[in-house]
């Protein structure tokens, strides 16, 4: 991908700015996101505004807050799954290794492969085990050693043992635990530098989520994951960075998202600095 100029968006005003903590000189990580002033709208009209924050290299970031607040609209944008929606614009600056990630000449196919998604409820294809890994790696044009790529996907995706003696059998006779998992396999099979994950536990059971937080930390190792949760309590566990977004409703009674506060998720959940934030994880609002 290639530099190319930033768009500027009109003003948005903030009556609250965010809290973003800037991380000690000892503490700095490679940035892979930067976002400045980041809003999406649909048909003219702000669903979401005023995001800045960066995402670090090799951690989990974990984006709360209440329904309906634009968090998986804020995900589809590192990915530009937005293009996708008829009458979604983003405005703001969003680079991804100091790419304009919306620039004139980037290519979103490549952006979603660089950049692969797991959604809320397991999608497998209509195909085998091995068909549903594969699929990626033979539609970039790779033919050979597809064993071993399919192999080493299922491994990282904490799979292999579990599918190794029935990957001719259809996706579809797997548990939903072990279905978001084979998506997962799927995604590294590309291989990927960043992995989203919108609600990836909110249809699963908590042995089968406990199973995918496991296997998140496992990854970080090697990727950058973002990860939309309405589950606080895996928010705690699984992150390393939460971001909080919320909504506030305008004088024309609309309701835009907009981020509260961002830090490490430790000090976020015991020592917030906004008293939204604390009211939102406490569960007084939201």
């Amino acid at each position: 991908m290639q530099n190319a100029p930033v768009m500027t968006p009109p003003e948005v005003a903030h009556a609250d700015p965010p809290t973003v903590s800037e991380p000690r000189p000892e503490e700095a990580t490679e940035v892979v996101f930067e976002m400045r002033d980041l809003a999406v709208s649909y048909d003219g009209v702000r669903a979401i505004e005023g995001v800045s924050f960066d995402i670090g290299a090799r951690q989990i970031t974990a984006l709360i807050g209440p329904s309906g607040c634009g968090k998986s609209t804020f995900l589809r944008c590192l990915d530009r799954m937005n293009d996708l929606i008829v009458g979604a614009a983003v405005h703001g600056t969003l680079t991804y290794h100091g790419v304009d990630l919306y620039g004139p000449k980037v290519d979103a196919v490549e952006v979603r492969r660089r950049i692969g998604m797991v959604f809320q409820k397991p999608n497998p294809f209509p195909k085998s085990i091995f068909d549903n890994i594969a699929f990626g790696p033979r539609l970039n044009g790779k033919r050979r050693e597809l064993d071993e790529v399919v192999e080493q996907a299922l491994v990282r995706a904490a799979l292999w043992d579990e599918v190794k003696d029935k990957l001719s059998e259809s996706a579809f006779a797997l548990s939903g635990g072990q279905q978001q998992r084979l998506c997962i396999a799927r995604c590294l099979a590309v291989q990927p530098d960043v992995i989203l994950m919108d609600e990836p536990c909110s249809a699963l059971d908590p042995i089968a989520t406990a199973k995918i937080e496991d296997l998140m930390e496992e990854l970080k190792r090697d990727y950058t994951i973002v990860i939309v949760t309405h589950n606080m309590q895996q928010a705690a566990r699984a992150s390393d960075m939460t971001a909080f977004i919320t909504t506030d409703v305008r004088d024309d009674a609309s309701r835009v998202g907009h981020l509260v506060e961002y830090d490490k998720t430790e000090k976020l959940f015991t020592n917030p600095a906004d008293p939204r934030t604390e009211g939102y994880i406490t569960g007084r609002f939201g």
